[in-house]
């Protein structure tokens, strides 16, 4: 059984930074897509980075060079290191899975719709 752990959300004012982790079990680390999501109150989900099977990495344009998506295969955790955070960073932040070799033209939206594996999320708010 697949299961994802989210943690190291919180509460930050603007420009300040968090670090999340994604600690999974029963999911074999090293193959597959894994990424970030993430939904604001109101909004729908989006994706924020992904890491797909061959270590490609793709962020969605709102976060780059603000956050670092990483992988330890030996721990089996997931990353994402958030630094000058902005308020409309706030939002509950899922992990996610899929142990399959995704192609596709948008692979983050993909990964969205067809991941089987999801944690239950983390809450993160940045205030002004």
């Amino acid at each position: 059984q697949v299961q994802l752990v989210e943690s190291g959300g919180g509460s930050v004012q603007a420009g300040g930074s968090l670090r999340l982790s994604c600690a999974a079990s029963g999911y074999t680390f090293s193959t597959g897509c894994m990424g970030w999501f993430r939904q604001a109150p109101g909004k729908e989900r989006e994706g924020v980075a992904i890491i797909d099977q061959n270590r490609r990495i793709i962020y969605v344009d709102s976060v780059k060079g603000r956050f670092t998506i990483s992988k330890d295969n030996a721990q089996n955790i997931l990353y994402l290191q958030m630094n000058d955070l902005k308020p409309e960073d706030t939002a509950i932040y899922y992990c996610a899975a899929d142990s399959r070799n995704l192609v596709a033209s948008n692979l983050v939206a993909f990964f969205g719709r067809v991941a089987p594996y999801w944690g239950r999320g983390t809450q993160v708010t940045v205030s002004s």
